[in-house]
């Protein structure tokens, strides 16, 4: 009875996601319910649908989250440059989900390098998609405020919301009408930015973000390499933070100055 009990109220759940997400499809140009794929990990969450959610539009809490607001609604590649705690990763987030709810995008996809902090996925336990959901958890606090956990458990088990290492996006294409985010670019080689950048769709919207300070890596950055090989060329928006837009806290701030001369140290 318990079962059928919970079946029943999973079924209720599915169809009051689908209901909202459908509600929210018909107010743009004839676009279907959208939604994004993001990790075996999270498929088949079995979570109560939640109404908890913050479902005003984001709102820029310095200058310069605004200018990179601004910038990623109205470019086609935006580069989010700076520190960490300036909100390069959250604004991107944030945005990825409104667009997805208003039917603006018809799916979200999440890419990282699979290497930082001197780790690799080979290091953790589990499976590909167990080992990588560790370098998206940002991502998914992000959709659950914006889309509330019910909402984005529905899109994870419908296949609407991906999420995969840089080094899987070989031979595949952003299609259209896809917001994607490839977050702590600073740890991409010249080459796999290459191959990032080459994998751009008509209509998609890019946002990459990273702090060219901290990479993990040896050798170039590919992050520093494209920043400066697409100055100037037409919808492609180069944002840069500094210590002052952070916003997580004063400490975090300090504690950054402490560490920037070692920093530049690394990267001369």
């Amino acid at each position: 009875m318990a079962k059928r009990s919970q079946a029943r109220r999973k079924t209720y759940e599915d169809q009051y996601a689908d209901k909202k997400l459908k509600k929210a499809s018909r107010n743009s140009r004839k676009h279907q319910s959208n939604i994004v794929e993001l990790n075996a990990r999270y498929t088949g969450a079995d979570t109560a649908y939640s109404t908890q959610r913050n479902n005003q539009p984001l709102k820029a809490r310095t200058p310069a989250q605004q200018t990179y607001i601004h910038a990623i609604n109205n470019n086609a590649l935006t580069f989010g440059i700076g520190p960490a705690g300036t909100g390069k990763s959250y604004c991107a987030g944030a945005l990825a989900a409104q667009a997805l709810e208003s039917g603006e995008v018809e799916r979200i996809v999440i890419t990282r390098p699979a290497v930082e902090a001197g780790e690799s996925l080979g290091f953790l336990p589990g499976a590909l998609d167990e080992k990588f959901a560790v370098y998206i958890d940002a991502f998914r606090d992000i959709l659950n405020e914006r889309l509330g956990s019910g909402t984005v458990d529905y899109c994870l088990r419908h296949g609407r919301i991906v999420a995969a290492p840089l080094a899987y996006m070989r031979g595949k294409t952003f299609d259209h009408r896809t917001f994607v985010i490839l977050d702590e670019a600073q740890n991409t080689s010249v080459a796999q930015m290459k191959m990032f950048l080459t994998r751009i769709g008509e209509n998609c919207r890019v946002v990459i973000n990273g702090d060219i300070r901290q990479s993990d890596i040896r050798g170039r950055s590919g992050l520093a390499d494209a920043v400066e090989r697409l100055q100037g060329v037409n919808s492609v928006y180069i944002h840069e933070f500094d210590r002052d837009d952070i916003v997580r806290s004063g400490l975090v701030r300090e504690i950054i100055d402490l560490y920037e001369p070692d920093d530049r140290a690394s990267n001369d």
